[in-house]
């Protein structure tokens, strides 16, 4: 299991940023942080600015959206999503992407699946209940 630090995952989103914007061939995991990156152009000047980003890095401001976070689980999801894992959730987020029309939306309702379910997780020092996560999603996914 690859563990990056907070600054590892800075510099990767940023570079991706920079390579994007000069047309430098990407990575195919490049690519899908490329996309999620295009749908939120409100981090764009925070992702041009490795060095600026490096220096926020430790700085807690709760009257804005921390973008690395942000982008990071939009890339958790596709990537469970892409294998099915935890099963079920696949399926969870594309009933949700059909019910909201718009699949950037339905990554934006199940992060906040995801976020209570390492929350109560880290709470409790017990692991991560995968079946809790897809119920959430699933509930987001039927209810009106």
């Amino acid at each position: 299991m690859i563990q990056p630090s907070q600054s590892d995952v800075r510099r990767f989103f940023c570079g991706v940023y920079a390579k994007a914007r000069t047309s430098t061939p990407l990575e195919p995991m490049e690519m899908l942080v490329s996309q999620w990156i295009d749908e939120h152009p409100e981090f764009h000047a925070e992702l041009a600015d490795v060095d600026a980003a490096l220096a926020r890095m430790h700085e807690v401001d709760s009257t804005r959206e921390n973008p690395f976070l942000h982008l990071s689980m939009h890339l958790s999801i596709s990537e469970q999503c892409s294998i099915d894992q935890p099963r079920g959730i696949r399926q969870a987020v594309e009933l949700l992407r059909h019910k909201l029309n718009s699949l950037h939306e339905a990554h934006h309702r199940t992060m906040e699946c995801l976020g209570r379910m390492v929350f109560e997780s880290q709470r409790s020092g017990r692991m991560p209940d995968g079946g809790v996560y897809i119920d959430c999603v699933q509930r987001h996914a039927t209810q009106d």
